[in-house]
């Protein structure tokens, strides 16, 4: 996951002021796909136009802890073009990044989010890049007030159900609008959250689930509970990492089989939910915590642990198309990114693995396995 940091963290030490030595990088580490943010309510609106960005946050490494003004076209032909040269497929997705302007808060109906996605894709087909593009995520963790304020009118407050028939509603319009121009792209909404009901959750309109597990999430432990780390108010507060640099690494150390076996019941579960509705997974986002950085007192050992852990258990269920080894895969997580080597171990992983999905029942296997 590159998310909006491949196009804001391009300063000097933000670890994308070069893409080719990054897409490099990420070549000789085993990967061969990348999921970025397409901006699609700036490119519906103005794809050459310069935009002033908010901070989402200041407290983590994605993004810029600060305004920043951007433009994404060309910028985003360009690294795609960039990625196609090394073989490295693009998953687009949009976490609807705030601007000046609150172009976000435009999006007045699912036809509209569908049509800022025809324009975003359209823009990349007038390059032929399209046989580049793995698959459309047209929302970031779907339908969290943080990455959806158009659906509330704020980023604040309790997230919608997605059993809600209005929820489904914008999933199911917004992908046909987009699907009737763009038909051959896999489409998907990717999740984190509400995965106790999913029996009662309507996605048939996905071609995939993105599921983001994570072992620290409130339905699979109370890990943060422990930690009194908050989720949210992490976002400009400090003393959540404080916190999890004083206690994180020695709460887990101290039963690591309890927090493991945490783990594999909430993949599991995604692996029932995928063949309850006989849909692939896609994961990337994942395995151990959701957010972690260089930092003083946080040690990469037992992220990295967990996240092979993780990943060793999903790859077992055979339901997984494709999937990361942690969220922390971007040369701007240097401790992670430094040790080559078990990159590679885990991506040679995830490529000899086999699984029990079919390219004749899923358009996102097909895609994963077109020459």
């Amino acid at each position: 996951m590159w998310d909006f940091s491949w196009l804001e963290r391009r300063w000097s030490g933000g670890g994308y002021e070069d893409w080719g030595a990054a897409l490099d990088g990420l070549a000789e580490r085993g990967y061969d796909a990348v999921r970025i943010d397409a901006y699609p309510h700036l490119v519906g609106i103005d794809p050459q136009r310069e935009w002033e960005l908010r901070p989402v946050w200041t407290q983590h490494a994605w993004g810029a802890p600060d305004r920043l003004r951007v433009r994404v076209q060309p910028a985003l032909n360009e690294f795609i073009a960039a990625c196609a040269q090394r073989g490295i497929a693009v998953a687009l997705s949009s976490w609807f990044r705030d601007d000046r302007s609150a172009a976000r808060m435009t999006i007045a109906n699912p036809r509209r989010l569908g049509e800022m996605w025809v324009r975003t894709l359209d823009g990349i087909a007038a390059d032929g890049l399209m046989g580049h593009v793995l698959y459309a995520d047209l929302c970031n963790e779907y339908p969290l007030p943080l990455w959806t304020p158009f659906l509330y009118g704020t980023e604040e407050g309790e997230p919608a159900s997605r059993t809600d028939p209005e929820v489904v509603r914008w999933m199911a319009e917004s992908i046909a609008t987009v699907r009737a121009r763009h038909p051959g792209v896999p489409y998907c909404f990717s999740f984190c959250n509400e995965f106790d009901s999913y029996a009662q959750q309507d996605v048939d309109c996905l071609d995939f689930l993105e599921p983001h597990l994570w072992m620290v999430q409130e339905e699979c432990s109370d890990f943060y509970r422990r930690l009194d780390y908050g989720l949210g108010p992490d976002r400009f507060d400090p003393a959540h990492y404080s916190r999890l640099a004083a206690r994180g690494e020695a709460l887990y150390r101290s039963d690591p089989e309890h927090w493991q076996a945490r783990l594999d019941g909430h993949i599991r579960r995604a692996a029932d939910w995928s063949r309850h509705v006989a849909k692939p997974l896609i994961t990337t986002e994942c395995w151990a915590i959701v957010n972690y950085k260089d930092w003083p007192g946080l040690d990469w050992g037992w992220v990295k642990e967990l996240c092979e852990h993780g990943l060793t258990t999903a790859l077992a269920t055979g339901r997984w198309a494709a999937l990361a080894t942690s969220n922390f895969c971007g040369p701007q997580f240097a401790g992670m990114w430094r040790d080559v080597g078990w990159h590679q171990r885990l991506t040679a992983q995830i490529h000899d693995c086999a699984t029990n999905l079919s390219a004749d029942e899923s358009p996102v296997v097909r895609q994963l396995t077109k020459e």
